[in-house]
């Protein structure tokens, strides 16, 4: 089988198609409130309880009225799950792939621009961003893990004379629990799809924040062929909805994507409930980051300003992999830090629809209610020196600059707290002091995501790379910390950061499969002895 190629990334030039036809799809889903009912068993499922979902970037834009479900619904969702179980499990590997690879079919054409515009408006994504989330990476999540999935059944076993060795890879016994986060709609369809993928039914609970996009999702995958019941979508409230999924017997796995604490509360409640399930679950998490760029005294001034700003502030630096600590040799630091601000100070934000702007709004108000607090204390900190931004603005959106801020000491609570969004922090260190410095990176978080390094000199290459082995799942030489790709980079850190288990790659795919070997023995013996206990002659 050829390994799939990744999917183009459109650029939205004017007067390109794409450009006209996101616009076309912004519009039409601005223009009028979707209902966003849960989905369980194939049906639509209308609850009592509603909430409006608006616009980060316009308080004022209504997008959806989002169903809040309750236990009662999650226990539908689970029966569902487990209906659908011995059908699902039943069907040829090679035809569930065939329903993702459908998908991913439709998506690379008539879908693109309706999944692209929903996380557009839903999360504040501009074009650039939403076109290598929800198209881009979403394909290519649905074509590789197909293809893995298939060359994974097709391992061979070695079989000796008169016996034939085979597997078999069979789901987990009961259901999964998908967690996924707001912050890509890429991450949430693969949660999803990767455990139905090898026979796995699946009680999704997306972030209300993605409610838009992963009400798109799920139309996507119904159309593409998945049957009823397969996938489960119910919101509500995620700290009793998934309490009460994880007390379930038939809970046989958790796919999660979200913050260390809740991942470590999920965990904790597993371990509570492990005497009464039919099978140890799978855990599979991928959770924070506070990612590095480290910068020798060799590296090329202009690529790290760069890297920086793209790294640090795409997306309102709400990616885990963003950028959010720099360290800088003194020999560099003046002309880095201004480059950087400079480059800064031509960054638009507004509304991702706005094709100008570079960023949109964070997620909500919690969001900026936590970033507006930290760039308040960091100003009355006299440890902290702001290098560029420092503003944040509610009135229209949750709008927060993209700000960089020179801190004196390698133990600042700047480096090492997780802020998930627009704020980098920069501490310089002398030029004689790197292999300090490489300490202060390697250990000033908990952290372990992802991290670059900037140099032109080889031997320095390898000297920080070796050093900060285990600093980061995903590495970089000479380029910003985000930005992978799946079949080219697995993306995943170990520490804080959770599982490491490698999402669209064999690695994570094996999590969701019960493999079971099977050997047929042509001659089989018709004697117990053996040649041992035969006499001496």
């Amino acid at each position: 089988m050829a390994l799939p190629s990744n999917e183009p990334v459109l650029d939205y030039a004017p007067q390109s198609p794409e450009r006209l036809e996101l616009r076309r799809q912004i519009a039409e889903q601005s223009a009028h409130p979707l209902p966003l009912p849960l989905v369980i068993g194939g049906e639509r499922v209308p609850t009592r309880k509603t909430s409006a979902l608006s616009a980060p970037h316009r308080h004022t834009l209504v997008l959806a009225e989002r169903a809040e479900g309750d236990v009662a619904d999650l226990e539908r969702a689970i029966a569902a799950a487990l209906r659908a179980k011995a059908e699902w499990a039943a069907t040829p590997l090679a035809e569930r792939a065939l329903v993702f690879e459908r998908a991913a079919a439709l998506l690379s054409g008539p879908w693109r621009q309706r999944l692209n515009a929903a996380t557009l408006l839903g999360q504040s994504k501009t074009p650039q961003q939403a076109e290598i989330d929800s198209a881009c990476e979403l394909i290519d999540f649905l074509r590789f893990n197909a293809h893995y999935a298939q060359e994974l059944e097709q391992l061979p076993l070695h079989s000796p004379s008169g016996v034939t060795n085979r597997m078999d890879l069979r789901p987990l016994d009961g259901f999964v629990l998908a967690v996924t986060p707001f912050n890509f709609t890429a991450i949430a369809g693969n949660l999803v799809s990767a455990p139905a993928l090898l026979g796995n039914t699946v009680v999704w609970k997306p972030s209300p924040l993605a409610a838009l996009s992963a009400q798109h999702i799920m139309e996507l995958f119904e159309e593409a062929g998945l049957p009823p019941g397969v996938v489960n979508l119910v919101q509500g409230d995620a700290a009793e909805l998934c309490a009460h999924a994880l007390a379930h017997p038939e809970f046989s796995g958790l796919h999660f994507t979200g913050s260390s604490q809740v991942f470590d509360a999920l965990q904790q409640q597993i371990a509570r409930h492990l005497p009464k399930y039919r099978a140890y679950p799978r855990v599979v998490g991928e959770c924070g980051g506070k990612d590095f760029i480290f910068a020798h005294p060799s590296a090329d001034p202009d690529a790290l300003s760069v890297a920086i700003v793209r790294g640090g502030f795409e997306y309102q630096g709400q990616k885990c992999s963003a950028a959010s600590r720099v360290y800088l040799p003194r020999s560099l630091a003046s002309r880095v830090l201004s480059r950087t601000a400079a480059l800064m100070a031509e960054i638009r934000v507004g509304d991702p629809a706005d094709f100008g702007c570079f960023m949109g709004a964070v997620i909500g108000k919690a969001a900026f209610k936590r970033l507006s607090e930290v760039i308040a204390r960091a100003k009355l900190d006299s440890s902290c020196r702001f290098v560029a931004g420092g503003g944040a603005d509610a009135r229209e959106g949750f709008f927060v600059d993209p700000t960089l801020i020179e801190v004196s000491s390698p133990q600042h609570e700047l480096l090492g707290r997780e802020l998930f969004g627009p704020v980098v922090s920069v501490f310089v260190y002398e030029d004689a002091q790197l292999s300090e410095a490489l300490g202060w990176c390697d250990e000033g978080s908990p952290y372990g995501l992802t991290g670059a390094i900037f140099a032109e000199d080889e031997a320095a290459i390898e000297q920080l790379t070796d050093r900060l082995r285990f600093s980061a799942g995903n590495f970089y030489i000479n380029d910003k910390p985000t930005g992978a790709v799946v079949g080219q980079q697995p993306f995943g850190g170990s520490r804080r950061s959770g599982t490491n288990d490698k999402a669209g790659s064999p690695w994570n795919l094996l999590r969701w499969t019960s493999p079971r070997t099977i050997k047929r023995n042509a001659s089989p013996p018709t004697s117990f002895k053996y040649p041992y206990q035969d006499p001496d002659p």
